[in-house]
C-alpha cells in the first residue's frame, strides 16, 4: 500500500478489483456486481478511505458550486437570521470539502416559482441543492426533481417530503409540546397562538405539539384563540393586535422569535406588563430573543448543524460516497433545546397567591 493517505489504487488492491470498478462503486454506477460491491465497500471500510471530493470535480469539469434555495417575495423583510444560519454552517461543510456555496432566491409567491428551480435544475449551474420551506415540503416539486435524478436535501422537511428526498431537521412536533407543556407546568391555562406561513408543514407541527400538550392537560385548542402570521416582526404586531382585542389569555406561544418579538411589541404598546400580564414564547432562538425585553423564552433551533450536516449529506449523493438506507431517503433529527428566560412566568393570579 502507498504511503500517506490511502487512494483509490489502494482500495482496488485490497478488494482485488480493477480501479474502474471501484469508481463505479463509489458513483453508485451499474454492471457491478454484488460480490464486487462488497469486497469494494469492506475495503473502504478498512482503509477508512475518503474520497477527494475536490480533485473529483475539477477534474471532472463540474461547476464545483452547491446552492442553498430560499425563498423571497422582496415585499416583506427576510427571516435573516434563519438563513444566515443555515449558510454559516453549509459554508463550514463547503470549505472542507472544496465546494462553492450560492444563496439563491426565488419568490414564493410566483406562478412559476417551480419552473424557475426546474430551469435551475436542468441548467446543471449546480453540483446540487438544499431547499428551505416552503420549497422543501413541495411534493409535486421534490417528486419533479427525484426524476431528474439530481441531488437534493430538505431543510425542516414534513413526514411526506422526508419519503422522497434526505431531510434535516428538529423534531418540531416535540419542541412545540416541549414548550407548551412548561408554561402549563407554570399555572397557565389560557392560551393563544401565533402560526407561521401557510405550507410550512415543521411550523404546523409546532401547532400540533402544542395541540398535544393542550389536550393532555384537559385544555382543547379549538377554545383558545389561533391566528396566523407569515415569521415577520410586522406580523407578530398585527396579529397580537387582534389577539389583544378578544378573548383573555396568559399565555402566547409564537411560531417563531420575529413574531414573538412583534407580539411583544404590541403588548407593550397595549400597555401590559410582561410577563406578569402576558407570557410571550418562541422558536428558533434569534439573537434578538437574549436583547429584547424581558428576554425572550423559545426553543434553540442549531441552525449553523442543520445547514452543515445538509451541506455534507449532499455532498455524499453527488459523489455516490454512501448509499442511505439501500438508496431510500433518510430523515437527519437535530436534536433541540428548550431556553427558559424572562419573558416566561406564572399567571398574575397565581403570583398574586403566592405572594398572600
Amino acid at each position: 500500500m502507498s504511503s500517506g493517505k490511502p487512494t483509490i489504487d489502494d482500495v482496488a488492491a485490497l478488494a482485488g478489483v480493477a480501479r474502474v470498478t471501484v469508481s463505479r462503486v463509489l458513483n453508485g454506477g451499474p454492471n457491478v456486481s454484488a460480490k464486487a460491491r462488497k469486497a469494494v465497500l469492506a475495503a473502504v471500510d478498512k482503509l477508512q478511505f475518503k474520497v477527494n471530493m475536490q480533485a473529483r470535480f475539477l477534474a471532472g469539469g463540474k461547476s464545483h458550486t452547491v446552492g442553498l434555495l430560499y425563498s423571497s417575495d422582496l415585499e416583506s423583510e427576510p427571516n435573516s437570521f434563519y438563513y444566515a444560519g443555515l449558510e454559516l454552517g453549509a459554508l463550514r461543510a463547503c470549505s472542507k470539502a472544496g465546494f462553492q456555496l450560492s444563496m439563491h432566491a426565488v419568490n414564493q409567491h410566483s406562478l412559476r416559482k417551480n419552473d424557475m428551480i426546474l430551469e435551475l435544475v436542468a441548467s446543471r449551474r449546480y453540483e446540487g441543492l438544499i431547499l428551505t420551506p416552503p420549497f422543501s415540503d413541495d411534493i409535486g416539486l421534490l417528486q419533479a426533481i427525484s426524476e431528474q435524478n439530481f441531488p437534493v436535501v430538505a431543510v425542516s422537511a414534513g413526514y411526506d417530503a422526508q419519503k422522497l428526498v434526505p431531510a434535516v431537521g428538529i423534531d418540531d412536533e416535540a419542541a412545540g409540546y416541549e414548550i407548551t407543556r412548561h408554561l402549563i407546568s407554570l399555572g397557565h391555562r389560557k392560551f393563544a397562538f401565533i402560526k407561521g406561513l401557510e405550507g410550512h408543514v415543521s411550523a404546523e407541527d409546532r401547532y400540533f405539539g402544542y395541540v398535544r400538550a393542550l389536550r393532555e392537560a384537559g385544555l382543547e385548542a379549538s377554545d383558545m384563540p389561533t391566528v396566523r402570521g407569515n415569521f415577520t416582526f410586522k406580523s407578530g404586531t398585527d396579529m397580537a393586535n387582534q389577539l389583544l382585542g378578544g378573548e383573555v389569555f396568559t399565555a402566547l406561544v409564537c411560531a417563531n422569535d420575529d413574531m414573538a418579538v412583534g407580539a411583544m411589541f404590541a403588548a407593550h404598546r397595549a400597555g401590559l406588563a410582561l410577563p406578569q400580564d402576558v407570557s410571550i414564547v418562541g422558536f428558533d432562538d434569534t439573537p434578538v430573543s437574549e436583547i429584547i425585553w424581558p428576554p425572550l423564552t423559545t426553543v434553540h433551533q442549531p441552525l449553523k448543524a442543520m445547514g452543515q450536516q445538509a451541506a455534507e449529506i449532499l455532498f455524499e449523493r453527488i459523489s455516490g460516497e454512501r448509499m442511505h438506507g439501500g438508496g431510500k431517503p433518510v430523515s437527519h433529527i437535530v436534536p433541540h433545546t428548550l431556553v427558559f428566560r424572562e419573558s416566561a412566568v406564572s399567571p398574575r393570579h397565581l403570583q398574586l397567591k403566592a405572594r398572600s
